[in-house]
């Protein structure tokens, strides 16, 4: 099944302990149905720091995946959250907000 969310998409989350944040998507994992956005789901890692590098170890907080079922694609036009359709305009398959009938 292919994803209606892209990376660089903004998306409003809709489920989880994040609920009613947005953000843009900085990853997709289609393969699993996942999404990386940025200031959601973040999580704490502890790393080592490796011999022969530079990087020192510590405390890292970084983005978690989110499933993609959890987020919704903002509207371009209003801001809220919508639906995805595709659709073909003018000989293209576009992405169409259900909401505003605009493309995405």
């Amino acid at each position: 099944m292919a994803l209606r969310i892209r990376t660089d998409d903004e998306v409003f989350v809709i489920a989880g302990k994040d609920k009613g944040k947005t953000g843009k998507v900085l990853r997709v994992e289609a393969d699993r149905d996942r999404v990386y956005v940025s200031g959601i789901n973040i999580r704490t890692k502890h790393v080592k720091p490796l011999p022969g590098s530079s990087e020192p170890g510590g405390i890292v907080k970084e983005e978690a995946p989110v499933h993609v079922s959890n987020v919704s694609l903002i509207d371009p036009k209003d801001g809220k959250p919508t639906r995805v359709r595709s659709e073909i305009r003018d000989g293209q398959k576009v992405r169409v907000g259900v909401r505003s009938g605009e493309i995405i």
